[in-house]
């Protein structure tokens, strides 16, 4: 099965992973051991061709074996490279894995150049300490990393000082006929190594610490349980009331490394989400809380936190819903939309990711609608067209496009969402998509185009008549001739008999089973979702 999503997916924090904030985070940290690096090159070149004309370092000092040959040509090239890692993390903002992991090499080729310096000519007296171990203690001090691969890092830097003691040797260089002073020039370096891991981790638990403890209006911020592009939810609890939410920001870093448009975009988005959820009182919508600036200048809002996995993950962890329990789960669905409706909003975005079954209470497959940020407000047509800005032109996921939005109709109405409706009902019957394509021009033009089989031609379950035609009117290429309303829909639901009705106590017999509340509520290492990001999933065994 081919799936196509929106681009911007929103990832989750595994454990030990460095989550985007941290990267980032990172990258800054690089730029400032960039210069660290490329001042120490600047203070070797003045102190040798500057000062030291004036400190007596001509012919016949110990600096005259080293200069200008190689020393002012290792030093020229070790200022290369740390000017070149300032340049890197200016031009790879968006890529700051890459940024990290360019930093290291150029660490480790710093400490090889001086290295190189170090034992170009016979070496001095013993105990003297190399200036590798300055660069092994100084660089993951300011660009912290993980244990591993700060650890990993050094032991290849420290390597540098017996390859450039080996290269000496075979270049004719005296070396020390005591083994043990040339031990007293190999081992400091690897010790440096061991130690680099304390302040590296010191400084990164500091951070992580310093971002939880950030807060936001009354909400003190917690676990990161998500983030995408733009953005990252915590757990929050309210300082005063004890109430547990979840908190979603915009990054500043964001807003700052893309144009304005872009920029402008993202905080609309925001404020669409948060002003549709804060008109919207249906129990089946998810609940805002709070909304407003940073004090860094960016935005954030406060939602409840829910218990529940997504239609998505519900198919995918325990295979095709049966027909009755789908129609159950969407019937609910269709409340939260309904009134959206009759608020004269779009959602836009109807698909498995923003749709969760969750605990509510007592209560179990309660189901939340997520994430308004795409949501339409039917205004007249030019002043509707004139409310969405040019990213928005077409907006959504193609797998649960409807044929209007999919050619780009800019006076579509709430029936694309029904259309997404029917997407999601095949889904999770077939835990197949209506169509099957390898990109999103095929799949806009399936949409478009095509006619899909009846979910029962390839559920590996049993789909009742009705509900096959149900879902085909859902899917209806012509919006007048699916169900008109999300409210005429929920009686189509209604009509479908001859299935074992799914009751409460069916359902809190399969949550029982499947996904007790004593199962810890904890974040999978990565998610397909988009946005849908504020939520706890439970992790539990699969059937």
């Amino acid at each position: 099965m081919t799936q196509v999503t929106s681009p911007s997916g929103v990832l989750f924090a595994a454990i030990g992973r460095p989550t985007a904030t941290e990267l980032e985070d990172s990258q800054r940290r690089v730029r400032v051991a960039a210069f660290a690096l490329g001042a120490v090159w600047v203070v070797f070149l003045l102190v040798v061709d500057v000062v030291g004309r004036f400190l007596g370092g001509g012919p016949g000092t110990s600096v005259a074996q080293l200069w200008p040959v190689p020393g002012r040509y290792l030093a020229v090239a070790g200022l290369v490279l740390a000017l070149g890692l300032v340049l890197a993390t200016d031009r790879l903002v968006s890529r700051p894995r890459l940024v990290r992991d360019f930093g290291l090499i150029v660490m480790v080729a710093t400490c090889g150049l001086l290295a190189v310096f170090e034992t170009w000519a016979p070496v001095g007296a013993p105990g003297r300490l190399s200036w590798v171990c300055l660069i092994i203690l100084l660089y993951p001090s300011i660009a912290a990393d993980s244990p591993g691969r700060t650890l990993a890092t050094s032991l290849a830097a420290a390597a540098t000082v017996p390859g450039a003691l080996f290269y000496a040797w075979m270049r004719g260089v005296p070396m020390p006929e005591d083994g043990f002073r040339l031990l007293l020039l190999i081992v400091p370096p690897f010790l440096a190594a061991a130690l680099a891991v304390v302040p590296a981790q010191v400084i990164r638990r500091l951070g992580r610490e310093a971002r939880k403890a950030r807060e936001l209006g009354s909400y003190r911020l917690g676990t990161l349980l998500g983030e995408g592009g733009m953005g990252e939810v915590y757990e929050a609890t309210h300082q005063f009331l004890a109430r547990p939410a979840a908190v979603k920001l915009i990054r500043r870093d964001y807003l700052g490394r893309v144009d304005t448009e872009s920029a402008q975009s993202a905080i609309e988005r925001f404020r669409r989400e948060a002003t549709a959820a804060a008109m919207l009182r249906s129990p089946h919508t998810i609940e805002l809380y709070d909304f407003g600036p940073t004090g860094d200048g960016s935005f954030y809002f406060a939602m409840e936190l829910l218990e529940g996995v997504s239609f998505e993950g519900l198919v995918q962890r325990f295979g095709p819903v049966p027909p009755e329990r789908v129609l159950y789960l969407l019937r609910q669905a269709c409340l939260s939309l309904a009134e959206a409706h009759a608020h004269g909003l779009v959602h836009r975005d109807i698909k498995p990711t923003n749709l969760y079954a969750c605990r509510m209470g007592l209560e179990v497959d309660f189901v939340k609608v997520l994430d308004f940020g795409l949501v339409k407000e039917r205004l007249p047509g030019a002043e509707a067209a004139m409310k969405l800005t040019a990213v928005d032109a077409l907006t959504g996921t193609p797998a649960f496009m409807a044929p209007e939005a999919a050619l780009g109709d800019p006076d579509i109405d709430h029936r694309v969402d029904i259309y997404a409706l029917g997407c999601v009902a095949y889904w999770m019957l077939t835990s197949q998509l209506p169509f099957n394509a390898v990109n999103t021009i095929q799949m806009l033009y399936k949409q478009a185009n095509e006619l899909p089989k009846p979910p029962s031609a390839g559920a590996q379950q049993s789909v009742p008549a009705a509900v096959d035609a149900l879902v085909l009117d859902c899917l209806a290429k012509a919006p007048g001739d699916r169900p008109g309303d999300a409210l005429t829909l929920i009686e189509r639901i209604d009509a479908c008999t001859g299935m074992e009705p799914w009751t409460g106590a069916r359902a809190q017999a399969w949550w029982e089973r499947h996904l007790p509340a004593s199962v810890p509520l904890t974040p999978p290492p990565s998610t397909r979702g988009d946005r849908g990001d504020w939520i706890r999933f439970l992790k539990a065994p699969v059937a």
